[in-house]
Parts: C-alpha cells; structure tokens; sequence
C-alpha cells in the first residue's frame, strides 16, 4: 500500500525517504500487505468452488515473496526448471505446480517429474512425446493439459498477446481434440486438463471470459469422449493500473463471475495470476543525479536506469514517477532517464511532473511484476536490492550487488 501522509510518500507505515537513505538507490520496494490483499481477493472470491490459485513466478521470482504466497496457500505456474528450484527453496508445494510454456527441456522435464508437479500445460504433440519418454524412464504418471490456442484477440500490448493462431503459444482449438485423442497412446500421461491464456494486462475482461467459453465447451467435449479432465486452467492476464486515473478490473467481481460461470462443471478451476498481485505492490526508488537541459528538452537524469527497469524502453510501457518528499515548486515537462549509453535508456518521455531537484529521491510506481526479474547487468551496472516492508518495519531480502558478482563465474 502506497499513499502520501502529509508531504512525505509511505509505503504502508514505512516512510520511503527514511527507506532510500538507509538501503541506497536505485532500490526496489515491495508492500507484503498489498501482495497478501490481492492473492487473497483471489482465493477468498472463489469461495467452495474448487480451485487452486496458481501465482506466476515469472512476474516477480523473489523467494521472500514466493515463501510469504506458499505460507498463503499459493500454488505456481512456473516457465523453466530454475522457477521450480525457486519454488521447492521457498517451501512451495510441489504438487500445486503446473508448468508452462513451449520450449521445455529434457532436463527440466525430468526435474519436474522428479518433483511430482501437478500438470504439464503442453504446447505441442512433441513435447508430450518427451514427457511420456521420461515418466515412463522414472516409472510414474504424468499429468497434462494442452494449452489451447482459442484465436482470442486480448487487445493489449503485442509482444504480451498469446491467444491468436499467429502467436507461438498453444495448439489451435479446433486441432485439440484430435491431439488428446492421440495422446491416449502414452501409457505414462493423464490428461488432467484444458489450458487456455491469451495474453496479459488486460483492462476488459471480456476476451477471458470469450476464451473461458471456447475452453469449457471443449473441456465438455473430451470429458464426452472419455477423457478425464479434472480441472480447467484459465491462466491469468488480469491488468493493473499503471496510468493515474485508470482502473483495473477489481479483483473479486471478477473471479465472483468466473465461479458462478463455472459453479455447474464440475471442474477444478485453475487461474494463474501474476502482475495483478504483484505489479501495484511494488516501486523503483532513484535519485535525481543531475538535470540537464538541451535547447527546449529539459532532463531529470536519475540512477536508476533501463537495466534496472526495461519496461519503457522494451514495451513503450507507463510507469507513474512521483517525488518520495512533495516541494512546492512548479511542474515541469521532461525526460526520465538514466546513466546506461542508450538513448533507450528511458523510464518516462515529456512527462508532466513534479519538479525534482538533485538528491531528491522518486519512486517508479506500478513497479512490483517484470521489474526486477527482467534486470541486468547492461553496463555493469550492479543489480539493486529488494526490500519487503511489513507494517511499520522492513527488511532487505536481496542485498545490493557489489563489484565482485559482476564478474563471479568469469575466467581470464
């Protein structure tokens, strides 16, 4: 939860200017009380539907975070090997896994089975070959389900739609019985399921539930067939507000609607949310370094920068920038940008804001999904902390890199 009291911006009970002080910037900031609020209008909103509410790790993978969601109840949907280690070091239940995404290795395959995961959400009859080949070489069933392409459009950001025959997320629709039928000659799979996301950030909910439409019906039509699906994965997608004065779909009417659509299946609901637990409950803090002017285009040059936080420069995407400690002077139109050798290296254009001075810190908000978790070291630049604050206390659960990491692993 972040709001101002007085001139001075809080995160819960934590002033984030005392905060930036003490750990340093850039730094990024997370509300334990705001992560808790939305899984839980997830969870509690389904009511005795049966569900699992399986959190994205790919949003935000820090194990503090995973461990504070697994205390919760969570389970996860995980896109690699290395999210499931995460998953099992942070005292997630394996066996409330389900593992996504189209290009699973043999390795990671077998290190899943090897753990017992729930469900493999498959992307194509090859990939069903290999996880029939492995469980049968580790003697135990696997679970599946075939992640459907329903040719939805999800109206959001392309580079984060999935749901369309020209993505390369899915099996089309139309091919999924056939390949389920096919995927009874595997003596080592189960097909658990029907799997269908189609996108992320979505602000309209409409394409999920045209989606859930197409998804159910055929989860309908296997079960008539003699499959035996158990559950329906709906993925995630829900948006967040990342301009001042948008809204986000509330969290509950929306899964509220989900149930009473699907309270007569007889099925398991999955849903795999991400961003929307995480995105709001997170922000950037950076300093102001300098201001610069050049000819009419006015600079807040901050220490914070696109290796930090890539979502500008990659998705053309809006982050609120807001000073840590209000002052009195005028707005002004400027350029957010950072010290990395890019003239990508933006986190806001012509931006209307307050009228920060040098040594002033800001807060990137909307900040806590695909913020850290797609940082780098571009420019040897060292990777910031990560801070969790718990009422009126925090405590730094990724300490800031030192010159020595970036070249940990490296040989002459």
């Amino acid at each position: 939860m972040f709001a101002y009291s007085g001139n001075d911006f809080y995160c819960e009970q934590v002033p984030l200017a005392d905060l930036a002080a003490h750990v340093g910037t850039p730094a990024y900031v997370y509300s334990s009380e705001t992560i808790l609020t939305n899984f839980r209008a997830y969870d509690e909103a389904f009511g005795d539907l049966p569900h699992t509410v399986c959190y994205a790790v790919k949003a935000n993978s820090s194990l503090a975070i995973l461990a504070m969601l697994a205390r919760a109840g969570a389970g996860f949907d995980i896109v690699s090997g290395g999210e499931l280690f995460r998953v099992l070091q942070a005292g997630g239940d394996p066996a409330k896994v389900v593992f996504s995404g189209v290009g699973k290795t043999p390795d990671e395959v077998e290190y899943a089975l090897g753990h017992g995961i729930h469900a493999f959400n498959c992307e194509s009859e090859a990939e069903l070959a290999l996880i029939d080949a492995k469980a049968e070489r580790l003697g135990v069933k696997a679970g599946f389900a075939i992640r459907v392409n329903p040719d939805v459009d999800a109206s959001t950001h392309p580079y984060i739609s999935t749901g369309l025959h020209q993505h390369k997320f899915g099996i089309a629709i139309q091919e999924a019985p056939a390949v389920y039928e096919r995927a009874r000659r595997f003596r080592n799979l189960t097909a658990e399921g029907v799997s269908c996301h189609i996108g992320s950030q979505m602000l309209d909910p409409a394409p999920i539930f045209e989606a859930l439409e197409k998804a159910l019906a055929l989860a309908a039509q296997l079960r008539a067939e003699g499959s035996p699906i158990r559950h329906l994965d709906l993925g995630g997608g829900l948006g967040v507000a990342y301009h001042q004065g948008e809204t986000a779909p509330p969290i509950g009417p929306f899964i509220e609607k989900v149930r009473e659509r699907l309270r007569a299946c007889g099925l398991t609901v999955v849903v795999e949310p991400g961003r929307s637990i995480v995105g709001p409950a997170g922000v950037l803090l950076a300093r102001v370094l300098y201001r610069k002017r050049n000819g009419a285009k006015e600079f807040v040059i901050v220490d914070a920068a696109m290796n930090d936080l890539i979502r500008p420069a990659l998705y053309h995407a809006h982050h609120e920038i807001v000073p840590v400690r209000k002052n009195s002077l005028p707005p002004v139109t400027a350029d957010v940008v950072g010290p990395v050798c890019e003239s990508g290296d933006f986190l806001a254009r012509d931006r209307r804001m307050a009228n920060v001075m040098p040594g002033d810190f800001v807060a990137v908000c909307t900040a806590g999904a695909y913020g850290f978790v797609q940082s780098s070291n571009y420019n040897s630049r060292l990777r910031a902390p990560e801070v969790l604050v718990e009422g009126a206390g925090y405590r730094i659960i990724r300490c800031r890199e030192r010159l020595e990491d970036l070249v940990r692993g490296e040989t002459l």
